[in-house]
Parts: C-alpha cells; structure tokens; sequence
C-alpha cells in the first residue's frame, strides 16, 4: 500500500484531536484531556525543543566552515536581514491596510466590552505580559545588542537563547576558516557527524507527529470556554487571518517570481512544518522540522538554511508584526478613537518594526511587544490592561495561525538567500529507515 504523506497524517490527527475536543467539552472532560492526553502533546514538543540548539550549532558550523570564504558570510548575513526587514514592513503595512478599512473595533456593543474586561483585565495572563513588556522596556536600548552576546554558552544552550547560540555558532564556524584545513578538519568532521545524527532524531520524531498533534489540538480545544465572546471577537480574528493569508500569499508571489518554483510545490513540501507550526505555536519548537524540509525536500544547502532558518526563528515575526498592526488599532477603535492619527500609524509601523527584531528573546512575544507598539504611542496606562483583555479570548488561535505565517516566511527568506547564492538545488528526501536494513 501506498504510504500515506506525512502532512495528510498531521491533518487527520489534527481533525480528529479538534473533534475530540470539543467532545469533552461537551461531557465536562476537560479534566481528563489535561491529564491524559495534553502530556503527550507537552512530550512532543520537548524533544523538537531538545534537539533544537544541537541542530543548530552543527549545521551552522558545518555550512560556514564550508563557505571557505569569509565574505560570503557578510554577503549572506546582509541578504538574509535585508530580506527580513522587507517582508517585515510589508507585513505591517497589510496589517494596518486591513483594520483601516474593515475598522472591526467601531461599534462593538458596551456590554461586551465590559463583560471582557470584568473576565480577563486582571487575567495572569495579561498582567504577566504587561510586566514582561516593561522590564523590556526599561532594560535600555542597546539591550537586545548586548543579549546577543553570551557570558557563558552552556548556559545559553541550556535556556535555549537562540541568538547567542547563533553568534557562539558563527564565531567557530569563522575561527575554524582561519586556521589551517588539517587542524580544522576532524573538527568538523565531528559536527558534520553531529547534523546527520540530529536530522536523523527530525525523522524519528516525526513519526510521533500525528499523534502529538492530536494531543495538543484536543488540549486548546477544551481551553475556549466562552463562545460568546469569541463570536464578538470574531470580526476582529477574521482580520488578522485575512492579512496572514494575504501574507503568504505575498510569499508565494516570491517563490514564483524569483526562484521560478511552483507555489503548490512549495506548500507541499513545508505543510508539515506548517502544520506544527499551527499546533505548538513555536516557530522554536518548529525549527528541526523547518530546517529538515528546508535542506531535504526543498533543496536550500546547510549552509544557507542553518544561518538563515535559525536567524528567522529568533527575528523574523511577520505573522506576529502583521497582527500587532492590527491589535493596536482594533484596540485604538474601541476604548482610544482619538488616538488613531496617521502619525500614531507610522509609529506603530517603526516600532513593530524595531520589535519584531530586539524582543527575540521574549517569551509570549506577540503581547509583549503589542504592549511596548501600544505605549510608543502614549496609550493611557489605565487603558492598557483592558486593551489587552479585549484580545486575550482569542489570542491562542490566532498565535497559531501566525505562527504559520513566521514559520512560512523563514522558509521563503532561505529559498530566496539560496536562490542569489547559487546555492538551491534538486532535494533529496531521506527517511528514518534509509539505513535500517544494514542494521537490524
């Protein structure tokens, strides 16, 4: 029989996990969801988390010690952050176009508004945000310069701090270029081993997807318990999926124009990315995956894909700048109309822009950066925490979805850097069993 694709399976193990769900909801089963079934979704995502910072050190060692040449390292770290910024601002600019013109926040009924801030405005949740967004705030603007560089590189892996394992990553793949080939050579050799190993733990895991995938389909499901508010919400969540759609649909005019590739070839090969992208709202967790689709069924070299793919994870937010163009003016056009001028547009334009690149290393991203976008254009404080309840409902589904978008868009940038570099070529899939038969 005719194996079914992998991205078919995720579909399926995400149906059946959103039915599943609802279906507790309806028996009061939400508790054995929690207990049960979330687990196994939470165990998933560790072990992509798990091999994430390891996959990233072999890969970016790997492809630039393969370079040879240290000017092709600023040629593609200057096309990789041009890129970046480019889609960036076309993501803002689609963001503020949309909720311009559909104004979802203009007439929402105030009892609604007052039932949402009764509900959430003292949330953990959102008074967690605010706090993170001030201490980012007030850590000075050179700060998220000096995150980059790290005191102590084991302890950086062991937090998971993307940008300073890029930079340690960078910093010996070039110290490896400027010593002598036969010193460097069993060096790498040993992180040559190192990626092949990790890729091949990529394709181990993701056999365990589809049911992951039900897992943690089933665990939001059961974590929206007031459709009333989401329905009042709705209005607004359909904008931000419309921008993200537009969004990739942006990136799949790219692909076509510039690399000459088929769209639908391209969404093929990075749905199962995409797809756990949607399910764990991790462009982090998604990275192994991404990486693996990028390298083996698209056909970007490890040394594109390891600096670019890594980079995109931690900097690259378009889904998520897309959404705070949107967020703070849906907010502005229901408790702040007087605040929607056009420069208090472009403001929040420059510093979703400036955000989307310093905060990498916050968690829960998207709201905390919403925060400091909202107080860059002098938000009433007092405002602020029912602002973010107004959004809090529906923040979950619509991380997932732009999440996708992040995801998407990191894809795209690598094919687009390997493109100008010569370096995209014909895949070459592997499977988990490629060498099983030697063995077993």
């Amino acid at each position: 029989m005719k194996k079914i694709p992998l991205h078919w399976k995720i579909i399926i193990g995400m149906t059946i996990g959103i039915i599943f769900g609802f279906i507790m909801n309806a028996v009061s089963g939400q508790k054995f969801v929690t207990d049960w079934i979330a687990p196994f979704g939470t165990i998933f995502i560790n072990l992509l988390k798990l091999i994430a910072v390891p996959l990233i050190l072999a890969s970016l060692i790997k492809g630039i010690s393969d370079l040879k040449d240290i000017s092709k390292i600023r040629d593609m770290g200057l096309r990789t952050i041009s890129i970046y910024i480019g889609t960036t601002l076309v993501a803002i600019i689609i963001g503020l176009s949309i909720v311009n013109l559909v104004k979802p926040g203009t007439g929402m009924p105030i009892e609604t508004i007052e039932k949402i801030k009764l509900k959430y405005e003292n949330d953990a949740g959102v008074v967690d945000k605010i706090t993170k967004a001030t201490a980012t705030k007030d850590a000075g603007p050179l700060q998220p310069l000096v995150d980059i560089f790290p005191s102590n590189i084991i302890q950086s892996m062991g937090e998971t701090k993307m940008l300073q394992v890029i930079f340690f990553a960078l910093f010996v793949g070039i110290c490896l270029l400027l010593i002598p080939e036969e010193k460097a050579k069993p060096m790498i050799n040993i992180f040559d081993s190192l990626n092949e190993v990790v890729m091949k733990m990529v394709d181990l895991i993701m056999l365990f997807a589809p049911y992951a995938v039900f897992a943690l389909m089933a665990n939001v499901i059961i974590a929206f318990d007031d459709t009333e508010i989401l329905l009042k919400l709705l209005q607004y969540a359909l904008c931000v999926v419309a921008g993200l759609s537009l969004m990739i649909g942006f990136y799949l005019i790219l692909i076509k124009t510039y690399t000459k590739k088929s769209p639908l070839w391209f969404l093929n090969r990075i749905s199962p990315a995409q797809l756990l992208a949607f399910s764990t709202s991790s462009s982090a967790a998604t990275l192994p995956v991404t990486m693996e689709r990028v390298e083996e069924h698209i056909g970007v070299d490890k040394e594109v894909s390891g600096f670019v793919l890594p980079v995109g994870a931690t900097v690259n937010m378009d889904g998520t700048s897309l959404y705070q163009g949107i967020a703070a003016v849906f907010i502005m056009q229901v408790i702040w109309p007087e605040g929607l001028s056009f420069t208090n547009q472009l403001v929040i334009v420059l510093t979703a822009l400036l955000a989307s690149i310093g905060s990498a290393a916050v968690p829960s991203a998207g709201m905390v950066m919403l925060v400091i976008v909202l107080e860059s254009i002098n938000f009433p404080s007092e405002l602020l925490p029912i602002g973010l309840a107004l959004i809090f409902a529906v923040d979950r589904p619509l991380d997932m979805c732009r999440t996708v978008v992040n995801v998407t868009g990191d894809a795209t940038v690598s094919m687009l850097v390997a493109k100008s570099l010569d370096k995209l070529h014909d895949p070459k899939p592997k499977q988990w069993d490629d060498n099983y038969e030697a063995v077993k």
